[in-house]
Parts: C-alpha cells; structure tokens; sequence
C-alpha cells in the first residue's frame, strides 16, 4: 500500500514512530471504542462527552506525551464539549468490565495482523497454546482524598490479574478489582470461564487451588502450576532423577489430590533442587502439571515454568516506558483504567514488534531491541509528527483489512535500523563497598576524591 506522500519524510527518518501511530490508530479507532462502550457499560452513558474522546485524553497521560490529566485537557479543551470537572467525574466512574474489554478488544484486533505477517512466536510446548497467569497490585496513590489525609497508610487503588498469550504476546485478558489489598485467589472464578480446550496455563503459587486444578481439568485445559504449601496431597510413586534444568536437577513424582465431593486426581509433581536458593530461601520448588508425559518430560515442564517471568517482564516494561500507574489518580475506578490503557499500549507494541520481527528476525528483535530506546523515540516524535500529519490522515489505517494492515508494517519495518534501538547489556554487579560512617555536617569535594585517584 502507497501511503499519502506527507508520510514520507517520517518514513524515511522515523519509521518506528509511523509504525506506533499506525498500531495505535488500529486498536483506538474512535467508532470502535464508542461501539465497544455502548455495548459494555451497564450504569454509564454518553451525554456530550464520548468515550473514545475520554480514551485519547488519558492515552496521552499513560503514554507520556503529557504529564497530568490536568495538562491534557488543556491541549484538548478547544474540542472537548465538558468541562475538567466533567472529565474528573467521567473518570471516577468507568466501570471495570469497560475497561477490561478495552485490553480484550485490542488483543483481538492485534492477533489477526500478527498471523497475517507470520511473525508470532513458535510455541513453547508444540502442539499447545501457552497462556501465563499473574497479578500486579498497583503502587499507592497520593493522599489527596479526604479520607486518606489523615493516615500514613498507602493507598492502594486496585489490583489485576492479566493473561498473557505466549505466541502472540499480547494481554488477552484482564481481571480487575478495587480492593487493593485482595488477594489474587479472590478473582480465580472468573479466570475459569475463559479457559479452552488445549491451553496450558503457567503461574505461580499464589494460584495453585484445588479450585483451578479442577476447572483447568475439567474445562479440557492443563495447567503448569507451583505447589503452594497449603495444598496436600498424597505422594504415589518414588521420586526419581529426570535431568537437569538450567537452575538445577530436575526429579518426578505422582501426586494425588482429593477435592470436598470426595474426588481424586494425579497429578505429576516435578521437584528442582535448586543450584542457588531463592531470595525466599528455598532449596527446591514443586510444579504440579496434568501434561502427559509423551508430551511435556519433567525438565521441559520445568523450562515452562521458569519462562513464566516473560510477564513480570512485561509488568516492568510497562512501568518504565509507560505512566500506566498515576499517583494522582485515587479513586479505584480511574486508578485501573489507566493501567488497562498501558496494557494496551503493550498490545500495540506487541504488533510494533510482531512487524520487526517479520523483517529482522526474532533474535534481532527479541535479545537486542530495547522497548526503553524504541518508547523514548516515539515520545520524543509523536508530537510533532502529529502537527506535521492531522488525524484525518490517520484514518486510513481503520478502514485497512488484516493483510493489507500487515503488507504496510512490513514495508514501513523495513526502513527501520534496529541498531538505533539496541540493548546495552550490563556486567554482572559488584558487591558495594562499605562506606565509613556519615558525620552530620560533613561533605566531601568530588574534585578532591578524583585528584587522590591521580596519585594512585
């Protein structure tokens, strides 16, 4: 596809930034997100005030472009119909299933674009499909409420649970509350009904329940599971030496758990005795699993588990590229949508990167592009590019299909150079030095330390 030529000196000097608005312009098309509100909201409703136009506000604080939300209706009052007030209000209020769909939504407008570039990952465990389970509690607010100015106590505005698709790397799904200080088991009956057959799900032991065991199994789906301390069961079997894994020897067991109505299950318990304890102090760790052997041995089940860091990975990537946790923000409600719009701008990323990777390769793209230095580019572009190509420019990428869509990633990946966007790997860290002790008052002159590292 020939994009119109006021592209072209954007193409040519920052492709990357022309790649981001374009995955952007896909998942927030205005039509879509107002479509998606009227059919998701149950107390909410559009008076003068769209929800697309709420979105494009708060996009710009999650993805940097303006510091507070106070500054982004600033930029956007001549064409918002409401005042700031209003938008306050707005915010408080978007109920969380609307902002679940928005991340739901946006994955399912990736995924389409990501199979027609053939650039999702090859699968974990052939013949599955890998889905990672994990919880992020949102870091504390700002005591501005009236009722928070009185305690020391953190704020905490909510807390999620996000699924993350390992082929695309996309988050499928987000389950939300406003208690911060629930615990993720809280939220594990709706994680039920979005098991299919054939999945596998990874996460940690906060989420081994007898509970998910179940619904996994019995919904068709397996699970990849820490043992946590308080679910028993009876060993079948002796142990046995299975392999080594890359943190340490790998050992199988049988399992069998029981349930209230009296029901048994065996399960396979894979044990690692680990090279290094953990910051916990544990010497070894047991992962549960229905795999069948055929198809997933001890070590493998093992290497699963331990790649289930990939989403811690993208919870960090997220907090430092993006503003997705806005302290100012204290009413739960406005707390979580903000993050869900960061998880969408992660989803947009993954198509971003989906592209390079159709054009470079995977290990160009997945061990030595940096999402820091790919974020600073289009934070430090997208302004300006936009003043130089208005929005109606931009509509063009709604009304593209999925591999016409692709066709024009490709094209504009291949102007990208990966080098600009390189990792700098570090060294392994050093013990700190012990430092003599502080005398209030004291100072020291940098000029004086360096000229005594001379005479060394």
């Amino acid at each position: 596809m020939v994009l119109d030529p006021i592209f072209q000196p954007f193409i040519q000097q920052k492709p990357v930034c022309v790649m981001a608005r374009a995955a952007l312009q896909r998942i927030l098309d205005p039509q879509r997100l107002d479509q998606l509100f009227a059919r998701t909201a149950q107390r909410q409703y559009t008076h003068a005030l769209l929800f697309s136009a709420l979105v494009d506000l708060m996009g710009r604080v999650v993805f940097g472009l303006e510091p507070s939300v106070n500054a982004a209706y600033r930029v956007l009052a001549p064409r918002l119909p409401v005042s700031d007030q209003a938008i306050y209000d707005k915010l408080q209020r978007v109920e969380l299933a609307v902002a679940a769909a928005l991340v739901r939504d946006a994955a399912q407008r990736v995924a389409p674009v990501l199979h027609a570039l053939r650039a999702t990952l090859p699968p974990w465990l052939p013949g599955y499909r890998v889905k990672i389970l994990d919880g992020n509690h949102l870091q504390a607010t700002e005591h501005r409420l009236p009722e928070l100015r009185t305690t020391w106590a953190a704020p905490l505005p909510g807390k999620v649970l996000a699924v993350l698709d390992q082929e695309t790397m996309t988050v499928t799904d987000v389950l939300l509350t406003e208690d911060g200080q629930a615990q993720e088991r809280s939220l594990l009956e709706e994680v039920y009904p979005l098991v299919q057959p054939g999945e596998v799900w990874v996460a940690d032991r906060n989420f081994c329940t007898l509970g998910l065991v179940w619904a996994l199994a019995d919904r068709g789906g397996f699970f990849v599971l820490r043992q946590h301390g308080s679910l028993k069961g009876a060993p079948a079997g002796r142990r046995r030496l299975c392999g080594r894994c890359d943190t340490g020897r790998v050992y199988e067991q049988g399992l069998r758990l029981g349930n209230a109505a009296g029901e048994v299950r065996q399960v396979r318990r894979i044990t690692v005795v680990l090279d290094q304890p953990t910051r916990e102090g544990d010497t070894e760790i047991h992962i549960l699993t229905n795999l069948p052997a055929a198809d997933a041995s001890a070590v493998r089940v093992a290497e699963l588990y331990r790649r289930r860091w990939t989403i811690e990975g993208l919870f960090l990537e997220a907090a430092q590229t993006l503003d997705c946790e806005i302290a100012t923000l204290c009413y739960p409600k406005a707390a979580l949508f903000a993050f869900c719009l960061g998880l969408l701008a992660c989803n947009a990323v993954a198509l971003l990167k989906g592209a390079l990777r159709a054009v470079h390769g995977e290990e160009a793209v997945g061990q030595r592009l940096s999402a820091y230095y790919l974020v600073l580019e289009i934070k430090n572009t997208y302004v300006g590019m936009m003043v130089a190509i208005p929005p109606p420019y931009w509509a063009v990428f709604n009304t593209l299909s999925d591999g016409e869509m692709a066709q024009t990633l490709h094209e504009l990946a291949g102007h990208v150079s990966l080098e600009r966007y390189r990792k700098t790997p570090r060294g392994p860290k050093k013990p700190p030095p012990k430092r003599r002790r502080y005398r209030n008052g004291e100072h020291i002159a940098t000029s004086k330390v360096l000229a005594e590292r001379k005479k060394q």
